[in-house]
Order: C-alpha cells, then structure tokens, then sequence
C-alpha cells in the first residue's frame, strides 16, 4: 500500500512559478510510475505529467507546452511537479498518483493508478 499526500497548493499570480510536491510512505515511489492530474471546477480530471518507474522517461499533456517538469527525488521519497508560468487555466486541485503502466503513453490514463492523493489546490489570479 502506497499512501500519498501532496502539498504546496495555494493562491498564486499568473506569470509565477509553483512547486507542488507528492510524498510517499509505505513503499518506495521508484518502484512506481508517477502522474499528475488536475481537475478544475465541473471538469473532468485530467492528466498533466508523468514519470516512468525508472527515471527514464517523462510524459506531458500538450497543454503543457514546456511549461511543467516532473523530477522525484529519492531521497525523501517524493515526486515533484514544478510549473514554470502559471495561467489562469492552471486553476485546479492537482492530484499525484502512484501505478504500474503497461506502456509509456498508457502512463497518461487515469486507470493506470492504483494509488492517489488527497489532492492540493491551485488558484491562480489574473
């Protein structure tokens, strides 16, 4: 069993940076592959990055657009989602997720996760 919790949400301006962290207890997240996803109000939950098991290979939406990067450091058992520019489209809750994807690009489905976080908010202000 992989418990996660997710911090560094809050109310930031657009044009600003924003790391939101993912810490693992229970097993070691290298063993897993790693996504964020978001959901914003009345919308489905989305996948946003992710990162394969190995270390090896990354994965973004397209709405990304260079602006978001996924790192874990092992160390503390913890995956990192940093976002460069923030948009006021970015407002959402940011959810981490722990699985065992199959392919890289299934790494993108929401069924690929066996584990989640509660989730941290995002809002950002024009």
């Amino acid at each position: 069993q992989v418990q996660l919790v997710e911090s560094g949400g809050g109310l930031v301006q657009a044009g600003g940076p924003l790391r939101l962290s993912c810490a693992a207890s229970g097993r070691t997240l290298s063993n897993y592959d790693m996504g964020w996803f978001r959901q914003a109000p009345g919308k489905e939950r989305e996948f946003v990055a992710a990162m394969s098991r190995s270390g090896l290979s990354t994965y973004f939406a397209d709405f990304v657009k260079g602006r978001f990067t996924i790192f874990r450091d092992n160390a503390k058992n913890t995956v990192f989602l940093q976002i460069v520019t923030l948009a006021t489209e970015d407002t959402a809750v940011y959810y981490c997720a722990a699985g065992l994807s199959p392919t890289i690009t299934s790494m993108r489905l929401r069924t690929s996760y066996a584990y989640w976080g509660q989730g941290t908010q995002v809002t950002v202000s024009s």
